[in-house]
């Protein structure tokens, strides 16, 4: 499968499901429905072989090491760096290899310019590593407990204290969508540094909206899974991102990896059936756009 503007070939992020887990039955799914790339977890280092000699593309692994990454101690910052140094070292052997993470600090409740200030360190101490194995750190903007990295901001000021060109962006609309984030001027601005890109959306409801707003949890109403009150994570094709643009943008940047739908959408998790009719429902949509 690939999209129809770009020529994106389409795969999946692996969830915590059991049948996700079965290293074999997963690609083994994935090759039968067309699926052509796989993003794994911290076991990429052993799982990514498997992913490449099956002929699909590893869209990304997950860095070993997050929070150690952004701790106030030197010590364990020191530690992360190096332990995920020989990761990503232990990883090249794929290729180009994307690094997910979310920037998660050790202590959400120090001051995020503190945590900001542990986080360029640590990155600027992983870039060598990075840069010598062709690798590359992609952010995802998950707005998390005292994440950064989440908000042009964020992303703007990481970029320009980590120069490295091995930093980069892990593109997911549905979090900009759901703060409020206008999704395709987020990606026109940063498109240069977009290495990855997940398949999800975000559908919003604008009388939820009026009757809760974001600041509060409600008292008697009933939040809904993968979201909150006023919105909730979906398959590509059930939310409001515009996949036709975003494609575009990317196109035009002269974009060259892939998407993989991260399948977060209470209509389809919890069964297996479910799941994979949900990530296909989103590549099929995704294969249209």
């Amino acid at each position: 499968m690939k999209t129809r503007t770009g020529g994106y070939p389409i795969g999946f992020r692996r969830g915590w499901s059991d049948w996700q887990k079965d290293t074999a039955g997963m690609i083994g799914w994935a090759k039968e429905n067309g699926l052509e790339v796989v993003d794994i977890g911290r076991d990429g280092d052993t799982v990514g072989k498997a992913v490449i000699d099956a002929g699909l593309r590893i869209g990304s692994v997950d860095l070993l090491e997050w929070e150690g990454m952004i701790s106030a101690d030197p010590a364990k910052r020191a530690d992360a760096v190096a332990k995920n140094a020989e990761y990503v070292k232990a990883c090249a052997a794929y290729g180009v290899v994307n690094h997910f993470l979310v920037m998660l600090p050790e202590d959400n409740t120090l001051p995020r310019s503190q945590n900001f200030d542990y986080m360029v360190e640590s990155f600027n101490g992983l870039a060598p590593a990075l840069e010598a194995n062709k690798a590359r750190i992609i952010v995802e903007g998950w707005p998390g407990p005292g994440a950064l990295c989440c908000t042009p901001e964020g992303y703007r000021a990481f970029l320009a204290e980590c120069p490295s060109q091995a930093m980069g962006v892990n593109y997911d609309p549905s979090h900009l969508i759901r703060m409020g984030i206008d999704p395709l001027r987020f990606l026109r601005e940063f498109v240069g540094r977009v290495y990855h890109v997940h398949g999800k959306d975000t559908e919003l409801f604008v009388d939820n909206l009026y009757e809760y707003g974001h600041e509060q949890p409600p008292t008697f109403g009933k939040e809904m899974g993968f979201g909150s009150m006023a919105w909730r994570y979906t398959i590509p094709g059930h939310g409001v991102a515009g996949w036709t643009q975003i494609f575009s943008i990317l196109k035009a940047a002269g974009y060259d990896g892939g998407v993989s739908i991260e399948l977060e959408d209470m209509n389809f998790n919890g069964s297996e059936a479910g799941e994979k009719q949900g990530i296909l429902l989103g590549a099929r949509y995704l294969e249209g756009c």
